[in-house]
């Protein structure tokens, strides 16, 4: 072929044959999925609400379990009288204990993730906003600063 193209210089340069290829660019055409919040928040609030019941499940399933174990830990202790099962059944006792604080601070955290989108600002606001000009500023303090001044 000719070289007819805008590169025949550097085709010529490097020895290239004009092979010219016809390309045409297309528009691209990706689709985007209609991002909203308030879908991705309650998606996300829905998975949160499932995962804090599965897990409510799970610790009173292990604090149940835990007391039947520790009643039938005590008795044993009780009628071997032996050191270790008092041992186990002090680790039992702190185990369950632990359980139980993991619930109450299951609850904790749902009542802050719950607080997040409802907090509000303050409800109070004291705020002093004078609205004047400078030399009005000046003449209302100087007139404040003497009038304190006769007072004392």
């Amino acid at each position: 072929m000719g070289s007819s193209n805008k590169y025949s210089g550097l085709n010529k340069s490097f020895n290239i044959e004009d092979d010219s290829i016809d390309v045409e660019i297309l528009p691209s055409t990706t689709t985007k999925k209609p991002s909203s919040d308030s879908n991705i928040s309650e998606g996300l609030i829905d998975d949160i609400k499932k995962d804090y019941e599965y897990t409510r499940g799970n610790l009173y399933s292990i604090i149940e379990k835990g007391q039947e174990a520790i009643n039938g830990i005590i008795e044993l202790a009780q009628e071997t009288e032996a050191p270790r099962a008092y041992e186990v059944a002090g680790q039992l006792i702190k185990s369950v204990s632990d359980a139980t604080e993991k619930l109450m601070d299951l609850q904790k955290k749902l009542k802050d993730i719950d607080n997040i989108g409802n907090t509000k600002g303050p409800t109070n606001v004291t705020n002093a906003l004078f609205v004047g000009s400078t030399a009005e500023l000046s003449k209302l303090l100087k007139q404040n600063f003497n009038n304190d001044n006769e007072d004392v």
